[in-house]
């Protein structure tokens, strides 16, 4: 029987931390088999991710980015995801698009500060008020609970409207005052010009790039890139994808070489000291669809036996 999970119910099951540690499990595994489509129109996208992960499964994702539909009320972001048994291809279970998203960007970035970021972080900075930031802001809280969080959005009324969902947060009027304020930087925006310069980050910061899926976008300069450490979730979905990594690739600004790891060599995601400026980019990929799929839906039936 295959197993609906809605948004709200299935929410409710779900831990930050726990999600964490599976999505560092799940590449204790073999590495995934990926198959990526991706179409543009203008702004808008479509996305069709799949991943196989023997002894876990599969995953079919379908997303489409419509930027302009925020200025008209509608969601920007539709799709399904669908997850199928390793076993017999069963399909096991059809999650909310929208849990599966929140849950797998922001824990997919969260898995990354665990381990880079300096453990007494108290400063984190959000920059872009939207969906994503939310998450982010729940995420963050659940690894970083002392910390004091503020939000830079381009518009006022995205900031406000942050600002009314959690009280405590500060509202940041200067970007580059903020972000060299800040512990942690995490930004999740639109943008395809840098927003985040090099020359106001100093050391001991971690930032974490979220908001560039597009080979055209980028949030950070040149700058940035050269006096971080670099780490991304998956080489295979962001350096030949992802403009903040393909460009600077292109140009020499940066090179492979630069890359520390990915999520196949955990390992290797440690601070080496505590002024270094770590920079991790979250590209997402199918394959964490899965693993978070698969996390949503154990604690949907585990919740039945407590």
């Amino acid at each position: 029987m295959t197993v609906m999970i809605p948004f709200a119910e299935g929410e409710a099951q779900l831990d930050w931390l726990a999600l964490t540690d599976a999505l560092a499990d799940g590449h204790k595994l073999k590495k995934a088999d990926l198959a990526d489509v991706f179409l543009y129109e203008g702004d808008n996208t479509l996305l069709n991710r799949s991943a196989w992960i023997p002894g876990m499964g599969l995953a079919v994702k379908c997303a489409t980015v419509f930027p302009g539909n925020r200025s008209v009320g509608k969601p920007m972001v539709g799709g399904a995801v669908n997850l199928f048994s390793d076993e017999d291809g069963s399909l096991e279970a059809i999650v909310d698009f929208h849990l599966v998203t929140k849950w797998k960007t922001a824990g997919d970035s969260l898995l990354a500060a665990r381990r880079l970021a300096r453990p007494d972080s108290k400063n984190i900075l959000i920059v872009g008020a939207g969906t994503v930031g939310h998450g982010l802001r729940e995420a963050y809280a659940a690894a970083f609970p002392d910390a004091q969080f503020t939000v830079w959005n381009r518009s006022p009324e995205g900031a406000d409207r942050f600002k009314e969902a959690f009280p405590d947060v500060y509202i940041a009027e200067d970007l580059a005052e903020a972000v060299n304020r800040a512990d942690i930087v995490t930004s999740a925006t639109m943008s395809t010009e840098p927003l985040i310069k090099g020359e106001w980050l100093r050391p001991g910061q971690h930032i974490d790039l979220i908001g560039a899926y597009r080979p055209d976008m980028r949030e950070v300069d040149d700058a940035a890139l050269q006096r971080s450490r670099i780490f991304v979730d998956s080489f295979d979905t962001t350096v030949d994808h992802i403009g903040e990594i393909k460009i600077p690739l292109k140009t020499g600004a940066i090179t492979q070489d630069r890359i520390v790891a990915d999520y196949y060599g955990l390992d290797q995601f440690v601070r080496t000291d505590d002024a270094e400026i770590t920079l991790f980019k979250n590209g997402g990929g199918a394959h964490l669809d899965l693993m978070t799929s698969r996390y949503i839906l154990a604690a949907w039936l585990a919740r039945g036996a407590t």
